[in-house]
């Protein structure tokens, strides 16, 4: 077992109010400040920069991420940051400003292309100091040291090593707060797929990350119904960034399988947002697991309060679960086209790092069986 995650994790009502001393600790002096556009306008980030200018520090903004983030975004960061002379990165956002955070800060301190660096562990330089602040539930991006880009041809891409664990994730509910039911239902949802795909991958699933994922299950599950009645609940948003953060930890080091592989062709395609496509894929690919996996499942039943502990009681309770949240339930809801489907059935083939780690071998013909069960 070889397991790594990041070395400082601030959880509390506040946490981001640490962020100047922690700069600071780490000998910052200039920092970018990387988030999107909507964040900007929700007036969340305002306040982040004054705090930050008060504290002594010189701040440059980068707010223009965007989901799924394609290359020349990631490298026009670079080549604004770069000229501005930061020397530190800050992300506050979800999962696609943390991600555009990482390869920022690896990029401004060891350059290369891009392209040299897809793959698991071959980033090998160093980074500039580096913190993530999450705004969502559910990619545990602060947690892993994995980027995800799209390429000029749609493809998903992912940088994978642990040069990109940030120094500290600071995990405040406050920031969660204002939420969309539907964004909370779709992250909330993504951060369980990454603990049973955890917890069920068939490559590298160790110990420690089957702690993390079936404590991770247990918070999210019981606390996403809670947050999608009121999305104002201090306790239960700390709990669902609790179990995200707990989530990401176990996928970090037991990969993801086929629920990814099948997600990433919608986002790259249909620019469909990433908890959602995997919101979608879920239970098309739990079923066809269950062939393999069913003692896993019913090792997990127990987590999220299934009625029965078996496997077939475990897919119930995730039923049940998707059933409740405010979110499009089908691809046809998201102008995904039938005609589509086998081209996206041949994308997901090209995800050959995240296929190896299901329990079960997939085809181009089970994944495009899987498409249209989720059509």
């Amino acid at each position: 077992m070889n397991f790594a995650t990041t070395p400082r994790i601030v959880l509390r009502d506040g946490a981001l109010d640490e962020l100047p001393a922690i700069l600071a600790e780490l000998g910052v002096r200039h920092v970018a400040l990387v988030t999107d556009a909507g964040l900007v306008r929700t007036g969340m980030v305002a306040p982040v920069e004054a705090k930050l200018r008060q504290a002594g520090l010189a701040v440059t903004i980068y707010d223009e991420v965007q989901a799924d983030p394609p290359e020349q975004i990631i490298l026009g960061a670079v080549d604004k940051l770069g000229a501005a002379g930061v020397d530190g990165v800050f992300a506050i956002g979800g999962g696609s400003a943390m991600d555009t955070a990482k390869l920022v800060a690896y990029l401004l301190r060891s350059p290369c292309e891009l392209s040299t660096i897809y793959g698991v562990e071959l980033a090998k330089g160093q980074r500039l100091p580096l913190v993530l602040a999450p705004t969502t539930a559910g990619t545990g991006s602060e947690v892993t040291p994995i980027s995800i880009v799209t390429t000029p041809t749609e493809e998903k891409k992912g940088v994978v090593s642990r040069r990109l664990l940030p120094d500290v994730a600071l995990l405040d509910p406050n920031l969660t707060l204002g939420l969309p039911p539907a964004v909370t239902a779709a992250t909330g949802v993504d951060a369980m797929v990454h603990a049973i795909e955890a917890f069920t991958s068939k490559r590298l699933k160790n110990p420690l990350s089957d702690v993390l994922a079936q404590q991770a299950l247990s918070l999210l599950s019981a606390n996403l119904p809670v947050v999608m009645k009121d999305g104002k609940d201090v306790a239960a948003r700390g709990a669902m960034l609790l179990g995200s953060c707990l989530a990401g930890m176990a996928f970090a080091n037991a990969p993801v399988a086929a629920v990814h592989a099948l997600a990433y062709p919608l986002g790259g395609r249909y620019h469909v947002p990433h908890g959602l496509s995997n919101a979608l894929m879920l239970l098309p690919v739990l079923r066809f697991n269950l062939r393999a996996a069913a003692p896993l499942y019913a090792a997990l039943a127990p987590s999220v309060g299934a009625e029965a502990q078996t496997a077939e009681g475990f897919l119930a309770a995730i039923e049940r679960l998707v059933a409740v949240c405010d979110m499009p339930k089908r691809l046809h809801e998201l102008q995904v086209t039938r005609e589509s489907l086998p081209q996206l059935a041949a994308d997901a083939m090209q995800q050959q790092r995240l296929l190896i780690n299901n329990p079960v071998e997939l085809t181009e013909a089970d994944a495009l069986r899987l498409y249209e069960e989720a059509f």
